[in-house]
């Protein structure tokens, strides 16, 4: 079995580069532990937690119709909808939530413990 690297998405909107240009179709790359804590390093983020997921999708999505160089300011740029498009498909092909086996010490009881997605 091969793994899957890479996901092509529309985006709901779109973006509109300075020219007026849109564009919708684009892909985003699986995240690997260096693109998770770069943006923890990031000023911006120091001083707004919410700005980690710009700083995040800007490192993840590769393309986005003909943009190859994405930057945090395109990602700033997208509309609302569009950026929790991408903030749902990161999570998604990320697979951030996760669900792990865990048996009690004490009763032996095996039972499902989940994990939270990136940010909760």
């Amino acid at each position: 079995m091969e793994l899957k690297t890479e996901y092509e998405f529309t985006l709901p909107k779109g973006f509109i580069d300075k020219e007026g240009n849109l564009h919708r179709n684009g892909v985003m790359r699986l995240a690997n532990a260096k693109d998770e804590i770069i943006p923890l390093t990031d000023p911006r983020v120091a001083r707004n937690k919410a700005y980690m997921i710009i700083v995040l999708l800007s490192r993840v999505v590769t393309r986005l119709g003909t943009i190859e160089k994405l930057n945090t300011g395109t990602i700033e740029n997208l509309f609302a909808a569009d950026l929790r498009y991408l903030e749902e498909l990161y999570n998604r092909i990320n697979e951030d939530e996760v669900a792990v086996s865990v048996k009690c010490p004490e009763c032996g009881v095996t039972f499902e413990k989940e994990f939270a997605s990136l940010g909760e």
